[in-house]
């Protein structure tokens, strides 16, 4: 009897849709499964590649060159060894902790810290877009040859005055 109201429900709800309570925030990314939270692994991506995509943020993957923008390790770069999806952080090559006995230990990030300076371009599939975003459809629309419509001049002639 006392488990039913001291233990909280720790299943994801499908049906959720948004709150402003941080608890049932924190709730919901730490029971959502691992498609959602592959999605939460996103990252912005920097100013020249954002032009060249069309994109301003992108998942996180192995091999992509990252910079670290917040924290102690900020202005750091090097390319991305490990990415813990359960968990949401990554490991950056070159980036290590030193601990009491000596050893290096490697230092997670959360990939909303970082950004993305050079892609791992070996999946092609990773850069399709699923949705195109308004600014992609005005772009699209801006390169479209726009067709003059040829105007043909009539010549009217007076109507004769019945007398």
């Amino acid at each position: 009897m006392l488990q039913s109201y001291t233990k909280m429900k720790s299943e994801f709800n499908k049906n959720w849709n948004r709150s402003k309570q941080p608890r049932k925030q924190r709730k919901y990314l730490a029971n959502a499964p691992l498609h959602l939270k592959r999605k939460l692994l996103s990252t912005n991506l920097d100013k020249p590649l954002r032009e060249k995509n069309s994109r301003r943020s992108i998942e996180v993957r192995k091999d992509d060159e990252v910079k670290v923008m917040k924290g102690k390790y900020s202005k750091k770069q090097g390319k991305i060894t490990e990415v813990d999806v359960k968990n949401t952080r990554v490991q950056i090559d070159g980036i290590n902790i030193a601990k009491k006995d000596g050893e290096k230990a490697a230092v997670w990030f959360h990939p909303s810290n970082l950004k993305i300076i050079k892609l791992d371009d070996s999946d092609k599939k990773r850069m399709k877009s699923k949705t195109t975003t308004k600014t992609e459809q005005k772009k699209k629309e801006d390169k479209k040859p726009v067709e003059k419509k040829e105007e043909t001049t009539k010549t009217i002639k007076p109507k004769p005055k019945d007398k």
